[in-house]
């Protein structure tokens, strides 16, 4: 009830049952939408063919250009008469060619501009979004000078959130009180403070926060994010304002294939985003070429491009084959709507990451992406009996004290590689005498307490780390000939246990880690959950509090994989079929001195970038 308020100007039917879709428009587009016989109804006809579409933003500004009120009300109009909710948009950028250049917030006319904007658009619409860009990449001699001493991370804090408030919040509700505030927050959540984005006080005063959830390509995008990063931020940022993350937002920038972008809008969806905003307009339309269809196609996966290119028409005429980026966006919804209602509440790994903290950056997202479902959260997680800190803990001061204490409650603490190594001269060795050391080790081996030694085909550089004998003990280790060093390494204390998981010094070698090491890391931190994955890295699973799951494989070549289900889960059934897989009983070894327990154990096939969507009873 909370969202439909805040994120809907007006109430409409939602055309998909378990998520609202909107189209961004782009101050460039809005723009031209004066024409619309010639330029806007053309367009939106064919659109409207090919995807199901509840909402519109029509930005009012970008690069300084400012749509006329003309213009607007002409397209405000338009969508109107067909039954389409419009908000608004925008974005504040001087110059987005220009390195996205921002406003400088330290500028009395600029700011004076800022303000014009947040009425001009209040004035026109009972909702808007600001785009990505509310923050400062300014370093003019007057921002140095206002910095003084200052951090730029604690200058751009104070000056982004006092600005938010001041020019755009509290002007625009004064215009119109009815008007709703929404600021997006883009995918590089680890990076903001830097620039001014405050994720402990902005969500605070605007009326709704949501999530950009586009990962693009991780190899040829210059922010190089993990897939897995689309449900993790979305995740993150409704812990931050439960029940006021609005939806996520998806472009088809550097999407490689259609596929990949298909991947970005039901990783969005499996995270329950209520709504997913596409950008934008333009780029919706971009015709279909070639290369849009995967190498990996022709295999039923789950995204198929052969279906998706069968004959569409969303308005009520004559169907006809697919033309444009929308259809892929289209036949994405349609499928996943079929089960995404039989889905509970998301659920995972709880991962503290204190706000404005920085430290082993988006490494949730691979962890995620090798099979260890995360629930990353701006407070620490008390309650929960299976934590795990990584570098970013560091920036509660408390954290050692919050450590031991949930080591004395019986509980299981799993701290990164890198928060041992911040944490070295702050305590953490009154817990165990663990050393991050200076050297590294260039492995390929690895084995665990209960396997031999399974090799990878090359090797990767992990720190190593230096223990006491008989006072903590490693659970998977890494060789190199005669030496070897810990990967999982467990110490006991009080009542509870502390493990130091290693991470390789490129984080995606976590998927290349062999499914036998894989498999141990999972189960320590995957011990209170009713579902644990076994099986090779670069593959997902998303579990829901209903006793309902989805593995997702992001692998070119077809896989194999176990679930794990706790003893009284007998039956896995697959959501999409309807079909019973069958399933063992295996004692499964937990760590070195722990009891063997039994699981029911479900063989599963998984076919190249795609998922399956199963219920454990």
């Amino acid at each position: 009830m909370l969202l439909l308020g805040i994120f809907s100007s007006r109430a409409f039917c939602q055309q998909y049952k378990n998520f609202r879709v909107a189209v961004y428009c782009r101050a460039y587009e809005v723009a031209k939408m004066n024409d619309t016989t010639n330029y806007l109804k053309p367009i939106w006809d064919e659109l409207s063919r090919q995807l199901k579409v509840d909402k519109v933003y029509l930005e009012t500004h970008r690069d300084t250009h400012i749509v006329d009120q003309k213009t607007l009300d002409i397209a405000k109009k338009f969508f109107k008469d067909r039954g389409i909710t419009v908000a608004g948009g925008i974005t504040y950028t001087i110059s987005e060619p220009n390195n996205f250049e921002t406003y400088c917030y330290s500028d009395p006319a600029q700011r004076k501009k800022v303000q014009e904007i947040a009425e001009y658009t209040a004035k026109n619409f009972d909702e808007f979004i600001l785009d990505d860009f509310f923050f400062t990449d300014c370093k003019s001699d007057q921002s140095i000078k206002d910095k003084g001493t200052k951090s730029w991370t604690e200058y751009r804090l104070k000056l982004m959130t006092d600005a938010g408030r001041e020019l755009v919040v509290g002007p625009a509700k004064k215009v119109n009180p009815k008007v709703k505030v929404i600021i997006k927050y883009p995918n590089w959540y680890e990076h903001f403070q830097g620039l001014g984005f405050n994720l402990d006080e902005e969500p605070k005063y605007f009326d709704g926060i949501y999530t950009g959830t586009e990962t693009r390509d991780a190899v040829s995008s210059d922010q190089h994010l993990q897939a897995y990063l689309g449900y993790n931020v979305f995740r993150y940022y409704e812990n931050i304002k439960p029940g006021g993350n609005g939806g996520g937002w998806v472009d088809p920038g550097g999407m490689r294939n259609y596929d990949r972008y298909a991947e970005q809008l039901w990783i969005t969806a499996f995270a329950k985003a209520p709504e997913i905003t596409l950008f934008d307009l333009r780029q919706l339309i971009r015709k279909t070429i070639p290369t849009d269809r995967s190498a990996w196609q022709g295999q039923q996966t789950s995204f198929d491009f052969d279906k998706m290119m069968a004959p569409v028409n969303y308005n009520g005429g004559t169907p006809a084959a697919p033309t444009t980026i929308a259809r892929a966006a289209g036949y994405t919804f349609e499928t996943i709507d079929k089960f995404l209602g039989l889905l509970g509440k998301p659920i995972g790994i709880k991962s503290y990451r204190p706000y404005n903290a920085t430290g082993e950056d988006f490494l949730q997202n691979f962890l995620g992406q090798a099979g260890i479902p995360m629930d990353q959260c701006p407070t620490f997680p008390a309650a929960d009996s299976v934590i795990l800190l990584t570098e970013e803990a560091k920036f509660d001061a408390q954290i050692v004290d919050k450590i031991k204490k949930q080591l004395t409650d019986g509980k299981t603490v799993v701290i990164t590689s890198g928060l041992l190594h911040a944490l070295q001269d702050k305590g953490i060795k009154d817990i165990a005498e663990i050393t991050y050391t200076d050297r590294k080790a260039y492995v390929k081996d690895f084995k665990t307490r209960r396997t031999g030694i399974v090799s990878i085909n090359r090797p990767m550089l992990i720190p190593q780390i230096q223990y006491l004998t008989n006072d903590s003990w490693e659970q998977v280790s890494a060789i190199d000939g005669q030496m070897g060093w810990p990967i999982l390494h467990e110490a006991q204390y009080s009542k509870g246990k502390l493990n130091v998981l290693v991470i390789p010094e490129n984080f995606a070698d976590l998927y290349r880690l062999p499914a036998e090491a894989l498999n141990r890391i999972r189960a320590t931190l995957g011990a209170k959950l009713n579902v644990q994955l076994e099986g090779p890295g670069n593959i997902s699973i998303y579990i829901y509090d209903n006793n309902t799951c989805i593995v997702e494989s992001f692998s070119d070549e077809p896989a194999e994989v176990n679930l794990l289900t706790a003893t009284p889960y007998k039956t896995l059934t697959d959501l999409l079929s309807n079909a019973k897989l069958p399933g063992t009983v295996r004692k499964v070894n937990g760590g070195y001195g722990q009891t063997a327990s039994e699981k029911n154990v479900f063989p599963v096939s998984l076919k190249p970038h795609s998922y399956r969507v199963f219920k454990f009873e």
